[in-house]
């Protein structure tokens, strides 16, 4: 991936798929100059829907109480003195591909509110729906030329039942939504619904459909003139077509072509066949890939938290230390950004529920991790006290986060964009990078 040639820079962004309607995107501004410092191509996002316990899997506490320690036990890492949880021993013996922040905050203990923040580095609010980190890398790329594969997919569908869709376009209009990929890539039956049409519906019949639908838009735009979406509704159809008539674009969704032996490293099961999944797609030039990245019962878990963690993190420690080491083994983990991350942590004091003790919301310290794509790594950055409750040492502010993550992947956090409504948006207002995590 690294020899790759600058020409393989052209890709378009699409969005959830109608029958005929996607949304159009492109891709990053190559570096000008080959000689000059190296940037992530592209992001793999593993969103851990719910909020993982990080005093059970990544910053364990084995002195405190046992009403605060768990059940689980600390084991060590590939770097010396560092532990992470005994359900992790394929990320302790990976650790030097990734980075660790335990020190992470956020504003909000509340789903919805914090996932958005958390996605995109801003806050949410009635009025404002913050731009993903995928929708806001396909806007600023948008001017680059583009080929017939999506620039911004997301693997699983998420949404929160008071905030709704998450890792969207939001403010920037659904233009610059992510493909939605919905069916599960661990089905023996998985296939994505954009490459398989009726076979009684050729391309010819499809682009008799086509030229109905644009008859339709027409009168919808004459209603809707006022509106920005209005104005790209028909470039974005046309990439609906496009994107169908693809051979490139259904070879890179086509997880069946992958051997076996591939196919069991990363797990059967959704998150690891979706971390393989995005992997194909970064690799056929899709640049931003968020996955759904739960088996079950998500990461909120208020009940029963061990034995939901004992069936959770195990496919999430054997699919993220897989594909760290196969984007190593090609060439590729300096070019992806890796990130696996949720909305806040759990609470250090386990609550008294009748299903089983579990952990509440917290969002006063958390962690995440982040590898490949120029950031340092084998890096373990902040702390917190004795019952992982409060930060100690170098807080990070999910403004700081968001920071690192438009700098990795170049996006410019000052450019400005219009809201639907026609207010003025800086991208990323607040944020410092996190100079420890620059290689």
């Amino acid at each position: 991936m690294h020899n790759q040639p600058k020409t393989r820079r052209n890709f378009l962004t699409i969005g959830a798929l109608t029958p005929l309607g996607v949304s159009l995107g492109g891709l990053l501004r190559q570096e000008a100059n080959a000689n000059t410092t190296r940037r992530p191509k592209s992001c793999i996002l593993l969103w851990m829907l719910g909020g993982p316990s990080h005093i059970d899997m990544y910053d364990l506490k084995p002195d405190a109480p046992a009403e605060i320690r768990g059940e689980l036990n600390p084991i060590q890492t590939a770097i010396p003195g560092v532990e992470l949880g005994e359900l992790m021993p394929n990320m302790a013996s990976s650790i030097d591909k990734f980075s660790l922040i335990r020190s992470m905050y956020s504003y909000s203990a509340s789903h919805g509110k914090g996932d958005h923040h958390l996605l995109s580095g801003r806050k949410y609010t009635n009025d404002f729906y913050p731009p993903s980190f995928g929708s806001v890398m396909a806007w600023q790329s948008e001017s680059s030329p583009r080929a017939n594969v999506p620039s911004y997919v997301q693997v699983g569908h998420m949404k929160s039942t008071n905030f709704g869709e998450q890792a969207k376009a939001g403010a920037l209009g659904r233009k610059y939504d992510p493909f939605l990929v919905d069916n599960d890539p661990n089905s023996s039956s998985f296939s994505v619904d954009a490459f398989t049409p009726n076979d009684s519906i050729g391309i010819e019949r499809l682009a008799d459909r086509q030229s109905l639908l644009r008859k339709v838009d027409q009168f919808q735009a004459k209603v809707e003139r006022q509106m920005r979406f209005a104005k790209t509704h028909d470039a974005f159809n046309q990439q609906a077509f496009d994107l169908l008539a693809s051979n490139k674009a259904k070879e890179a969704f086509d997880i069946a072509k992958e051997p076996d032996s591939v196919r069991d490293r990363y797990g059967r099961n959704r998150v690891g066949q979706g971390l393989l999944l995005a992997r194909r797609l970064v690799e056929s030039g899709v640049r931003f890939v968020t996955v759904k990245g739960y088996v079950r019962y998500g990461w909120d878990h208020h009940p029963e938290v061990f034995p939901r963690l004992k069936m959770e993190v195990p496919p999430y420690d054997q699919g993220y230390a897989a594909l760290l080491e196969d984007l190593s083994e090609r060439g590729m983990l300096d070019d992806t950004l890796v990130i696996t991350a949720g909305e806040f942590g759990r609470t250090p004091r386990l609550n008294t529920d009748s299903r089983g003790p579990g952990r509440d919301h917290w969002a006063q310290a958390f962690s995440l991790t982040m590898g490949g794509g120029g950031i340092k790594t084998g890096v373990v950055l902040g702390a917190t006290d004795q019952h992982a409750a409060e930060v100690t040492e170098r807080p990070v502010s999910v403004e700081d986060y968001a920071a690192t993550v438009y700098h990795a992947l170049g996006m410019n956090p000052h450019k400005t964009y219009q809201t639907l409504d026609g207010r003025p948006i800086e991208g990323l207002p607040e944020g410092k990078v996190i100079s420890e995590l620059l290689a």
